[in-house]
């Protein structure tokens, strides 16, 4: 629907369980990811999906590997001891799928 819309970015998810929204959809895993990324393919939808929701850097080869554009982050970064090595360990993984 959102597509149809005319939006720039779609946001999907909750990956999981997070503590930093209150009001949360079914958390999708990586195999609601598939699916719904595997829909929106099938119907045209061209614009960028992001996962987003209760990430962690270790889920970030799986999340990519469903087909999605890229990752939105808020809790994990916030919540982490060592910003700096966390974000450099996200661009890791995301630069393998760039």
């Amino acid at each position: 629907r959102r597509a149809a819309e005319g939006c720039d970015y779609i946001g999907l998810g909750p990956f999981r369980f997070t503590a930093t929204k209150e009001k949360l959809s079914p958390v999708l895993g990586p195999e609601g990811y598939r699916r719904i990324m595997g829909e929106l393919g099938r119907g045209n939808v061209t614009v960028p999906v992001y996962a987003i929701g209760g990430i962690r850097a270790a889920d970030v080869k799986a999340i990519m590997e469903t087909g999605v554009y890229g990752i939105a982050v808020s809790g994990a970064i916030t919540g982490h001891a060592n910003k700096k090595e966390l974000i450099k360990e996200l661009n890791k993984y995301l630069y393998e799928y760039a």
